[in-house]
């Protein structure tokens, strides 16, 4: 299909779509800039006006988002180790993306804005930063961007590939589309054979998929996470109760409100540690906690919870792990709504139990994983969730065994890393 007349139609029938679409593109950037002033920034990166030619040979990584920036960090770090005069460009598309990778690596990895899928700006992009090969982290598939790459014969590996039942139903209307794309496409690292099935049905050779594992069991963890946790703990009481909603969306906030006004029914010095997932929505949670009666202080501007403090917001990026590892408990958000919930084996790999809703499709197998060793507590709602954080404070002794629980089934796990990375050397040598 790769020169066919249909393969040639697709594409300008899909490339019509995304230029017919360009303006409500401008509009959805102008309407999160409103909210999120980093969306008004940097515009001409994502239509691919790039500063001159750079020279090439580079390894490009596109991981959209924080959670996926995360997940590249342990492959990132290897690479950087095993090829430190190769120029490396990471892509994203959200400035928190973008504000993650910036924190990880500095100027030592040069970051980008992955450009819309039109024709044009993908060309622009490719011309700039002229890669020998591509990594697109778990489920990012762009038509134009990948058949261009593979029109200049540079080789593209899905890395830490993940694949949803309800995301494999999505794609149906677009199944031609996306089998051309995934045509383009040289290696899909699944991480399971579960994903590694599903891509198969969405289009990708059987010979191109392996299973790799999980990349996220492999994070890097800062060994003075728990001395610094320890050290903050004493300031604002040893002893005390703490909870964290981590990565909560604004649909969960009465929920989580509700949870905390249960806690301290029991433990009147309890102290919740807030994380929403987006900015836009800190300044929200905290008027709402303070609505709420909570005594609330923000790491912006108090730094860190006092004594008094009900409730802590932790308004900043790239801290989560911090605070995760201050905590006796996690409540890990996006799973009491249908968004599919977010990353359990942060808590999981410091040693904290987790609770989390039933929406978990994005993490389905992390899930049965943690559940399977009972490292983690699935709730049905928001009422059960106040009663399963309640109840687990209360029990120091069971938190420490789902913590333990955890810790060892992250440890068990490593390994898609040097999988991964091994995968990957094969694609340098042919670029």
């Amino acid at each position: 299909m790769r020169s066919s007349p249909a393969r040639r139609a697709l594409r300008g029938l899909y490339s019509l779509a995304m230029y017919l679409l360009a303006p409500l593109t401008l509009y959805h950037l102008v309407w999160r800039g409103m909210r999120q002033r980093e969306y008004l920034q940097r515009w001409g990166e994502r239509f691919g006006w790039l500063a001159a030619r750079a020279p090439g040979g580079a390894l490009w990584v596109h991981a959209v988002s924080v959670g996926e920036v995360n997940a590249a960090q342990p492959l990132v770090n290897a690479f950087r180790r095993a090829h430190p005069g190769r120029r490396l460009v990471v892509t994203t598309v959200t400035p928190t993306g973008s504000a993650r990778g910036r924190a990880l690596w500095g100027e030592g990895v040069e970051h980008l804005y992955l450009p819309y899928d039109m024709p044009g700006a993908v060309a622009r992009f490719l011309d700039h930063v002229r890669p020998a090969a591509g990594v697109v982290m778990e489920t990012e598939i762009w038509p134009n961007l990948f058949c261009q790459c593979q029109d200049r014969g540079i080789p593209l590996m899905i890395a830490n590939a993940r694949l949803s039942a309800r995301s494999l139903r999505g794609y149906a209307p677009l199944r031609p589309l996306v089998r051309m794309a995934l045509d383009a496409v040289a290696l899909v690292a699944a991480q399971s054979q579960h994903d590694a099935h599903r891509y198969q049905v969405l289009g990708a050779a059987p010979e191109r998929v392996r299973v790799t594992g999980n990349l996220k069991y492999d994070q890097d963890m800062d060994p003075a996470l728990l001395p610094q946790a320890h050290a903050w703990r004493r300031g604002w009481g040893a002893a005390r109760p703490v909870w964290i909603a981590a990565s909560t969306h604004e649909e969960e906030v009465a929920a989580v409100l509700a949870a905390h006004r249960a806690v301290l029914a029991r433990h009147p010095h309890a102290l919740l540690l807030w994380a929403p997932r987006h900015p836009d929505r800190f300044a929200g949670v905290a008027a709402a906690a303070r609505e709420a009666g909570f005594d609330v202080a923000t790491r912006t501007r108090d730094r860190l919870p006092g004594p008094d403090t009900a409730c802590f917001v932790v308004d900043t990026l790239g801290e989560l792990m911090a605070f995760y590892a201050a905590a006796d408990l996690a409540f890990v958000g996006g799973s009491l709504q249908p968004i599919g919930g977010h990353n359990l084996l942060e808590p999981a790999a410091l040693g904290v139990p987790s609770v989390v809703g039933p929406e978990t499709f994005n993490f389905a197998e992390i899930t049965r994983a943690l559940l399977r060793v009972d490292a983690v507590r699935q709730v049905a709602d928001a009422e059960a969730l106040a009663v399963a954080v309640s109840e687990l404070l209360d029990d120091r002794v069971a938190c420490a065994r789902m913590g333990a629980a955890g810790r060892a089934l992250v440890a068990e796990e490593r390994g898609a890393l040097a999988r991964t990375l091994e995968l990957l050397e094969t694609l340098l040598p042919a670029a």
